[in-house]
């Protein structure tokens, strides 16, 4: 039997993805640029890396200011409500099929649904991106193209470098998600078919 065919992802989602993805692309070139300058160069040069990395920084923190805002008006914020009863159940069984069942062809615990956009796994991946690490690294951002904001102290610790510290920590937490994200699209009905639904709104 074929599945469903539904339209989950209306326009504004998918602009507002592939922006994401563009800036996160420019912002993780930069950084990585910016962390391991030295006195003999870099790969991008130290001015054009730090102008292009706050550019980005400061239209991501508007992008996901929309996000945000479109996510409340739309209703698309019912996707990522959990419901806390078995939802660690539902977690383990999931990991199970990304670990073992996906690789010997056992149906998907949780296929996309007109209710269920997200499965536990990828529900909560989200959610710790979206509302924890999402502001972290704005804020961070923020701290660092305004030093004068930051805690002079904390707990003899200059507040400077801590913002440094948990502005790259984070940074290399949604690289690192960005990766598996990518990955895990593959796991469509074909390779390509999670990646061609973001361009078409189609699932």
């Amino acid at each position: 039997m074929s599945e469903e065919k539904l339209y989950l992802y209306p326009m504004w989602l998918r602009l507002w993805h592939w922006t994401n993805a563009l800036l996160f692309l420019v912002l993780i070139i930069t950084g990585l640029s910016l962390q391991y300058s030295g006195v003999e160069g870099a790969f991008i040069r130290f001015d054009i890396a730090v102008t292009y990395h706050n550019i980005a920084g400061i239209i991501l923190t508007i992008s996901f200011a929309f996000f945000l805002v479109a996510n409340r008006i739309s209703g698309n914020r019912k996707f990522y409500k959990v419901k806390r009863k078995g939802f660690i159940k539902r977690l383990m069984k999931q990991f199970r099929y990304y670990i073992y069942g996906v690789f010997v062809g056992e149906p998907k615990p949780y296929p996309v649904s007109e209710k269920r956009k997200f499965n536990p796994l990828q529900k909560l991946s989200y959610i710790v991106v979206m509302f924890g690490f999402m502001p972290l690294i704005i804020i961070t951002g923020f701290g660092l193209l305004f030093p004068e904001i930051n805690l002079e102290n904390v707990f003899g610790v200059a507040g400077i470098y801590l913002t440094v510290l948990l502005h790259i920590t984070v940074g290399f937490g949604l690289s690192v998600f960005m990766i598996v994200h990518i990955y895990f699209c593959t796991f469509g009905k074909t390779v390509g078919s999670e990646f061609k639904s973001m361009f078409t709104g189609w699932h």
